[in-house]
């Protein structure tokens, strides 16, 4: 856990607060004091989805972040609740990461709220890890009018630890020696890697505080769970090199979901949906002059069992057509005839903007008239007689050869 020339490395995490509502507080001020839930509608307790981000307030109700939104009904009904404002959260976001990258070119984005930052570098210039947070802090709630809360350690394990110990608006600071000591009061389930079976597993064992794993010996651990027990032995005595790697700025997948609301086997709308999904996340890599070589299925029953699955190719698309045919395969993998709740479909694999060469693939003409239709007038004005409604496909339909003949 050292910088290379043997002195200990300073290690923040960055988390912002309850983010979607405090953003939502932020610009409606009646709101504030109040329980904020944003994510899907609730539909007066028959919603489908999740909830995306409950204010501090709502938590105090049991409310939490990807909790179904009928149970989120249930603990909290007279709770305001949001849709998602995806452009606003991250026009936000990027505020708060250029804030970030005034203390280290070394930021490490883990999500849209929160970000690990290696200011190892910066310490002669700023001075120490605890003042560079209460910076970082301040100028994120003068810029911003937001809170959040910041871990400070020597890696990345215990920073992440320590800025979820205080919230909201919290600072916790864990000098260099004291990893372990700081760990072992905590549950285990605080430790990467440990899920509620795992959890389960090592309280049959005995095991219910990161300081009881720290004591165990490391061959029963690997005998018991193989090298992911060694791993989990190093960061429960508070070891953790991993290094803080920066970010490129390109995104790394581009995909979009669809919930259903309700539950659905009509593999004709299943079919469709996909069809759907396919021609938007195409739609997107064109935007960005992106091509993808991996698409992959997230796919979730009416029993909320999820899965993923992922194909790669050898030329990179950006075809709704070949997106689709690919999601289509691995959709006829997973699906046994059984409801559905949810479909999405993610592209990945970009290696760099898409050259226009003479050898590259080509968008599709019917693409390229989308592209063009939603440029000027906006998008869903133009779309494939196949995703139409039945009754719609009847009406624009053309005429029949036969009948054309008289």
């Amino acid at each position: 856990m050292s910088d290379g020339a043997g002195a200990p490395r300073t290690i923040l995490h960055v988390d912002m607060d309850a983010f979607y509502a405090a953003i939502e507080q932020r610009d409606r001020p009646e709101l504030l004091g109040k329980p904020v839930i944003v994510g899907a509608d609730p539909r007066g307790g028959r919603g489908r989805g999740v909830v995306s981000t409950a204010s501090y307030e709502a938590r105090r109700f049991g409310v939490a972040s990807a909790m179904p939104i009928s149970t989120a009904w249930r603990l909290c009904p007279r709770g305001v609740y949001l849709p998602v404002d995806m452009e606003k959260y991250v026009g936000v976001s990027r505020q708060v990461m250029a804030i970030l990258e005034r203390f280290t070119d070394v930021v490490e984005p883990l999500s849209i709220d929160e970000a690990f930052l290696d200011v190892t570098a910066s310490r002669r210039a700023l001075g120490t890890g605890e003042a560079i947070a209460r910076r970082i802090k301040s100028d994120i709630h003068v810029e911003t009018r937001l809170t959040a809360s910041v871990g400070v350690a020597a890696c990345k394990l215990v920073a992440k630890v320590a800025s979820d110990i205080r919230k909201p608006d919290g600072l916790v600071v864990v000098p260099p020696g004291a990893e372990a000591a700081f760990l072992a009061p905590l549950p285990v389930r605080r430790l990467w890697g440990v899920g509620p079976k795992m959890e389960e597993s090592f309280a049959t064992a005995g095991i219910t505080t990161i300081g009881d794993l720290a004591t165990r010996k490391g061959e029963a651990l690997a005998r018991r769970l193989g090298t992911h027990g060694h791993d989990l032995l190093l960061l429960a005595r508070g070891i953790d090199e991993r290094p803080v790697v920066a970010e490129s700025g390109e995104a790394k997948s581009i995909g979009q979901e669809h919930t259903y609301g309700e539950d659905t086997a009509d593999l004709a709308q299943l079919r469709r949906t996909l069809l759907d999904l396919a021609d938007s996340v195409a739609a997107r890599l064109r935007g960005h002059r992106l091509r993808a070589r991996t698409v992959t299925l997230k796919y979730r029953d009416a029993a909320f069992r999820t899965l993923t699955r992922a194909e790669s190719i050898g030329t990179p698309t950006d075809s709704g057509e070949a997106l689709f045919r690919i999601a289509w395969r691995l959709f006829e993998g997973v699906h046994r005839g059984n409801e559905v709740r949810l479909l999405g479909i993610y592209a990945s694999g970009f290696g760099g903007r898409a050259q226009l060469d003479l050898f590259a693939p080509e968008a599709s003409p019917a693409d390229r008239l989308r592209d063009t239709v939603a440029e000027r007038f906006g998008d869903g004005l133009l779309t494939r007689a196949s995703l139409l409604p039945p009754a719609e496909r009847t009406a624009v339909s053309p005429p029949s050869r036969a009948r054309g003949r008289r």
